[in-house]
């Protein structure tokens, strides 16, 4: 089997290490996406590997561009690029001191005014049945309240659990119609 130009290349950009993966990437998912007649099929299932490993290794600004890239092409994106975990997201937000109100609009689809009031009930419900709304399980919602509420952290254990019996306590349709009010609202301050 003789490789084309192109794919000898890109392969040996693969060998340079970590440092060009975002060109990498970029390079490999528009080959993909215009995959040429005269190039060998059986290159494709090694190009689609050598993409997936660098969307891994990339930062989100590069999973990003590959995700705009790879639109039109839903099954190979499926295939090549990590799933986001909301969970994980939301957490290193809240671990960073980051902006956890405008990564929780994110994974929701709320506005930050909605994703704020959230996080700012003290009860932790709202948090609750927002964490239920986007599929978030048990222990990523304990991280994250135990994060955004740090006082009920130190209030104690009793605290804790109680926050979790909350969680627990939330059924899907409750967190799916807390959502669609969310994004009533949302949509209502936007017009």
């Amino acid at each position: 089997m003789t490789v084309p130009r192109r794919l000898s290349q890109l392969l040996e950009l693969a060998e340079q290490g970590p440092t060009l993966r975002a060109a990498l990437a970029e390079e490999v998912a528009e080959l993909l996406t215009a995959w040429p007649a005269n190039y060998p099929p059986q290159m494709r299932a090694i190009c689609e590997t050598l993409l997936a490993r660098a969307a891994r290794d990339a930062d989100a600004e590069t999973r990003t561009k590959l995700r705009l890239r790879l639109k039109a092409d839903p099954e190979l994106a499926a295939r090549v690029l990590p799933r986001e975990a909301p969970g994980r997201a939301l957490i290193s937000a809240a671990r960073g001191n980051a902006k956890v109100g405008e990564k929780l609009a994110q994974v929701l689809g709320v506005a930050a005014r909605v994703a704020d009031d959230i996080l700012r009930d003290a009860s932790g419900r709202s948090l609750a049945v927002a964490a239920k709304a986007a599929h978030l399980g048990r222990s990523d919602f304990s991280a994250l309240a135990l994060l955004c509420h740090p006082q009920k952290a130190k209030s104690g254990r009793t605290t804790t659990y109680a926050m979790l019996d909350i969680y627990d306590a939330v059924a899907a349709t409750e967190a799916n119609r807390a959502l669609r009010t969310w994004r009533g609202k949302t949509a209502a301050a936007a017009e």
